[in-house]
């Protein structure tokens, strides 16, 4: 989500959002069109939250400001979230949330308005403290369990503070969260550190997280990561406003231990240096294309001079569109660019890694990415954002458009897209826009589908026949 929009969503809508507005206040609800029936049409929600097919239904998981199991306060804007099993019961998952604070927002601090609950935090919990009143950035991650049998919240409590816009991450093999900060943010800029790092949280810890920034893993405008299971690889995607993006990968020392450093590249068309795949300036290539890979290695990851992906291109390396939510699935990769394609609504990317990935090798059996899917209809997609892959095999894509209400939509293999759900919420300013969804993740079980609605925050649990797929 550009910067623009979400400061301008921080005047727009209060907490009253959530406080039962009638529908009868709400704007007609915009058209969508599905390519195939997927799960029926959406049926309004009576409470105005989040509008699903017949047969489904939500449960309120968390919401900004509820009283946490440790004392703090339920942080706002939900962003990326991973669900993991819970090992000490079945029936019982994880789930690690995102919070994209900006440094001092107290109306959606775990702090509470006056800051005073910052005095319960151990010492050395908070990455970084703010210039003006010494308290705890407000940005950070909340783990929840949740009991997928009986539906309902069993804790919640904060895992990482002191972090600033922490919008995606990407869970990895080793049963943690990679927590993104999306700023260039320098020190004296309102804190007394850089800022734009990766922060690991583990999802079995009770408390808050040890804030160690994964420096290796660069210092930008991070969005989010996926591991490959099998390597040990992590794929990065970053996002500014502007749409010149890099999608880069970091190849880890030591893959169980991602802090001890590792090497940073991004990726390159191995046939059109500094090619650009976003189709803004004629139609560089079309759905189903595929374009073998090279990755470079990049210098000074520490971006002093926050022009990181500008060196990275001018060594080679392509422009994406605003590279976003991304989520490994069986031996590839998927990953969104939010603003791609000749009318900027869109794209979806594809990329199958060699089977040398990172290793001596690769030069010979590269890569391959390829344009999955570019939106030409607003209707069936507009600004696809954060994605997971469900147990169907089918993309689950969160929208993060600028008007109208935004939609859970869903992408079958062959690139087809339904829509499973709408944001029902009504803004509390007329004209205002409908906040992002984002966070969709699932159980492992299949059976609940995880969802955050961006602001002021709240996670739902969404249950139904998802069998029941009609092509």
């Amino acid at each position: 989500m550009s910067v623009s929009r979400r400061h301008f969503l921080a005047f727009a809508a209060t907490s009253a959002a959530f406080a039962g507005l009638a529908r009868a206040n709400a704007q007609p609800a915009p058209g969508y069109r599905k390519e195939i029936a997927g799960y029926g049409p959406l049926v309004p929600d009576p409470a105005g939250v989040f509008d699903l097919p017949e047969g489904f239904s939500y449960k309120v998981v968390s919401k900004v400001g509820q009283p946490m199991d440790d004392g703090f306060l339920t942080p706002g804007k939900h962003d990326g979230m991973a669900c993991f099993p819970d090992a000490s019961d079945p029936d019982r998952v994880i789930l690690i949330r995102n919070h994209e604070q900006r440094p001092s927002e107290p109306d959606r601090s775990a702090f509470g308005k006056d800051g005073a609950l910052a005095a319960k935090l151990p010492a050395g919990k908070a990455y970084d403290l703010t210039s003006d009143k010494g308290l705890p950035m407000d940005g950070g991650t909340s783990t929840l369990v949740w009991d997928v049998k009986r539906q309902r919240l069993v804790t919640h409590h904060l895992s990482l503070i002191g972090t600033a816009v922490n919008c995606a991450g990407g869970r990895t093999p080793a049963r943690t969260w990679l927590s993104c900060e999306e700023t260039e943010m320098k020190a004296g800029e309102g804190g007394a550190k850089d800022h734009g790092w990766v922060f690991e949280v583990p999802a079995d810890l009770r408390g808050v997280a040890d804030p160690v920034p994964l420096t290796g893993m660069g210092r930008f405008k991070h969005e989010a990561t996926a591991t490959d299971p099998r390597t040990g690889i992590v794929y990065l995607t970053e996002d500014f406003a502007d749409g010149f993006c890099l999608f880069y990968r970091y190849l880890p020392n030591d893959k169980a231990k991602l802090a001890a450093g590792g090497r940073l590249q991004a990726l390159g068309f191995k046939d059109a240096p500094k090619g650009d795949s976003r189709n803004w300036d004629g139609r560089f290539w079309a759905i189903g294309d595929k374009r073998k890979t090279t990755w470079i290695d990049l210098e000074g990851v520490d971006n002093p001079h926050n022009d990181l992906r500008h060196r990275g291109h001018a060594r080679g390396a392509a422009w994406f569109a605003r590279g976003e939510g991304i989520y490994f699935g069986d031996g590839e990769l998927y990953f969104t660019c939010t603003s791609g394609g000749p009318t900027k609504d869109g794209q979806v990317m594809r990329y199958r890694p060699s089977p040398r990935e990172g290793r001596p090798g690769e030069t010979d059996r590269p890569g391959e990415i390829e344009l999955f899917l570019e939106t030409g209809d607003r209707d069936v997609l507009f600004m696809p954002d954060n994605l997971a892959i469900a147990p169907n095999g089918h993309l689950f894509l969160c929208e993060d458009k600028y008007a109208g209400q935004n939609m859970l939509k869903a992408v079958t293999p062959k690139g087809q897209v339904y829509t499973v759900g709408r944001n029902a919420v009504v803004p509390a300013l007329k004209n205002a826009p409908n906040t992002e969804l984002a966070g969709v993740c699932f159980s492992p079980d299949g059976s609940t589908c995880f969802l955050n609605i961006y602001y002021p925050g709240m996670t739902i649990a969404i249950t139904g026949p998802w069998a029941k797929l009609k092509a």
